[in-house]
């Protein structure tokens, strides 16, 4: 029977997906009925081939090698996900599979994971495109009644291969030719670099920085404060102070402002990142993982937006919407419920998707059945659909100028006129458990009701001393708004897409930062801390400009949507990256007195068994020297401690030399009793493997 295959990203994606379309029999790998069978990739099933498989001398690094240029590009199944690339390609090559439809994640990712499969596979049957947003079951059955011809996204896919292809060669050639230049692995990629130049030029500018004292004279009136214009030295403040002592304040005049502040935008996922961060602790990771979930549980929408705006065909639907997210967010009762839609739509700033909101399926959850964090990052962005279309904030500012001692002092203070959306947000502060402080509001008192011409007694007037304060250390809060704005003032005012990274790779980039030993997270008070360490500092200082500055990938993005839209040649972008390659390999000299950022590697203590390398003592075990190499005797070996023996350099530099090692003494878990016998060492290429071998009985054991 013929039918039509449908290939999700994840298996609890398709598994939403069948119930909708009817495939209810579950099959070894998909499942089937109703005329389709729906099969998932569990993320990337293959990726780009490492170095070594374009030619076994790249095994080892060397400068002579570079810059590393695939002409035909390779790609291999992850191991780990062979079986289920083998049910794809089983289906795929199916006779009774009549066309092809793509329900990956709606994105350049989505379309990457999807056409790598499909074109390993050789198939060429025709090919249709889910494009949704939400996994709502209404919105799938309206997917599945618009697909579109797979052509469309042609351009989408050649820009995901272009971007993938790129990192792989800058990542390959610039981490091969530094790690090799300075004798030490440094792990270089297109927006790691730059976002880690970010980081370590903020430390800079925070050591460097000189704190200078400044002084404001206070003068204590009937009902107010009055503060003097700012001064750097103190003996004129103090001048200011003695002479206010012996005089009158007089009100010059009295300036009264209607304000209003307007509710924030719909989250992207930047802005929700951020959020996340500041109000809750989460890690970009954290909340992108959670916001993921919480999608493939139909609760949100599409997280993986750069829009913060709703598209007009969504009018109709939003107030049911936001009556729904208060009835069910606790902290939204007693506020009346006003959406304007005017506030939230804008098609033209709605690329692939709209923003980030909660779906007509909150009021059926379960919210037991949800973790903390996906709780927390629902419960945001709820908050956000109804601030976004409430009333403005309102507020009256007062401004009194006062003249003492020919010097100018002035008082402000505002009354909230209307709380609007405000509300919510103050609500949801009352209800968080350990809200973290908000900044405080000089302006916020009420102040008393003078007129012009009023003259005020000056009681003790005061002098208040303070400090100019350096630059705050990046949180991921403030670190994905630099990121976000990166080389923005230097790009094309109508490139679609500027700054370091994506919306869904930002996260990504931090968390290589940190496993890569650049980057480390730090508790002060109530917010973490990301601080580069000197490993970070000293890779900043060797890498040439083009390779830190936002530009390059700010340029890359920019070109790739050019791609996207078929508006530039895949193969030129290519080229381009391949000839600058070429001449950073060609014309990079090694910085003067780097060995003083590049200490000496530690001691050999003998060659690796599996490269030839040098196999040295750190601080977890013996690992080979060489960067691409993963031979590792470790010092915590089950092996070893079953035996309680100790992994000592003795022990290594034996089996290193000879393959085998005698020890004395081994403890028998089973007897309780202790032996002697030779430890031989096998390595099959990936792992290390230990086996005993005993010397003939002369008599029985100890």
């Amino acid at each position: 029977m013929n039918c039509r295959l449908v290939i999700t990203e994840k298996p609890s994606v398709a598994q939403s997906v069948a119930a909708v379309i009817g495939a209810k029999t579950r099959r070894d790998g998909y499942w089937e009925g109703g005329g389709y069978r729906v099969s998932w990739c569990m993320g990337h099933l293959a990726g780009l081939a490492d170095a070594q498989q374009y030619d076994p001398k790249y095994t080892k690094w060397r400068y002579d090698d570079l810059p590393i240029l695939p002409q035909n590009w390779k790609f291999v199944v992850d191991k780990n996900k062979k079986k289920q690339y083998d049910v794809l390609h089983r289906l795929l090559n199916d006779p009774q599979v009549t066309e092809v439809i793509n329900a990956c994640d709606a994105g350049r990712e989505g379309e990457a994971i999807f056409r790598t499969v499909y074109e390993l596979t050789g198939c060429r049957k025709p090919m249709k495109r889910l494009w949704i947003s939400s996994m709502e079951d209404e919105a799938i059955r309206k997917g599945f009644s618009d697909l579109r011809p797979g052509s469309d996204y042609d351009g989408l896919h050649h820009a995901a291969l272009c971007r993938n292809k790129a990192d792989w060669l800058v990542g390959i050639n610039a981490t091969r030719l530094f790690s090799v230049l300075y004798g030490r692995t440094l792990n270089i990629g297109r927006v790691m670099s730059p976002t880690l130049a970010l980081l370590v030029q903020r430390e800079a500018d925070i050591s460097a920085f000189q704190p200078e004292s400044f002084y404001n004279v206070v003068l204590a009136l009937t009902d107010f404060t009055a503060v003097s214009e700012r001064f750097n030295d103190a003996a004129a403040a103090r001048g200011l102070q003695v002479a206010c002592a012996d005089n009158a304040a007089v009100v010059q005049s009295v300036e009264r402002k209607e304000k209003s502040e307007k509710a924030p935008a719909l989250y992207d996922l930047t802005t929700l990142q951020r959020e996340a961060n500041r109000l809750l602790g989460y890690t970009a990771q954290q909340t992108l993982d959670y916001v993921q979930s919480l999608y493939e549980k139909k609760l949100c929408t599409y997280p993986r937006t750069d829009s913060r705006f709703l598209t007009s065909d969504m009018a109709a639907a939003l107030p049911v919407l936001v009556n729904l997210t208060a009835k069910y967010m606790p902290f939204a009762k007693g506020i009346a419920v006003r959406m304007d839609a005017g506030r939230v739509i804008n098609d033209g700033k709605v690329s692939d998707h709209h923003a980030i909101i909660p779906t007509r399926n909150i009021q059926n959850m379960d919210r037991n059945a949800l973790t903390v964090g996906e709780r927390s990052v629902l419960e945001l962005i709820c908050l956000r659909l109804l601030c976004a279309g409430a009333q403005p904030y309102e507020y009256a500012e007062t401004t009194v100028t006062l003249r003492c001692a020919d010097h100018t002092f002035t008082a402000k203070g505002r009354a909230i006129l209307n709380m609007g959306w405000k509300q919510y947000e103050q609500n949801y502060r009352n209800y968080m458990k350990n809200a973290p402080e908000k900044e405080p509001d000089s302006d916020a008192k009420n102040l008393p009701i003078v007129t012009e011409g009023q003259s005020f007694a000056v009681m003790v007037p005061g002098i208040k001393e303070g400090k100019t304060t350096p630059p705050k250390h990046f949180t991921e809060d403030s670190l994905l708004s630099a990121m976000e704005t990166a080389g923005v003032k230097d790009m094309p005012e109508d490139a679609e897409r500027k700054g370091l990274g994506t919306p869904a790779t930002r996260a990504g980039i931090l968390e290589k930062l940190v496993s890569a030993g650049f980057v480390e997270r730090k508790k002060s008070k109530k917010t973490v801390q990301l601080i580069p360490t000197q490993a970070a500092v000293s890779l900043i200082t060797v890498l040439p400009e083009q390779l830190q500055s936002p530009l390059l990938t700010a340029d890359w993005e920019y070109r790739l949507k050019e791609i996207e839209r078929g508006e530039a040649e895949p193969e030129r972008f290519m080229a381009e990256i391949c000839a600058m390659l070429q001449e950073l390999v060609s014309t990079y000299r090694v910085i003067q007195g780097a060995e003083v950022l590049f200490p000496t590697k530690a001691d050999s203590v003998g060659i690796c068994p599996r490269c030839g390398g040098q196999v040295a003592e750190m601080p977890k075990g013996f690992l080979c020297q060489s960067p691409d190499c993963k031979f590792a005797i470790w010092k915590n070996s089950r092996f070893f401690a079953a035996k309680r023996k100790t992994v000592a350099k003795p022990i290594v530099q034996a089996l290193l030399k000879d393959g085998r090692v005698k020890l004395t003494g081994c403890y028998s878990e089973k007897t309780g009793r202790t032996y002697d016998a030779t430890v031989i060492m096998a390595d099959n290429g990936e792992k290390v493997d230990f086996s005993m071998e005993f010397a003939p009985r002369k008599g029985g054991r100890k």
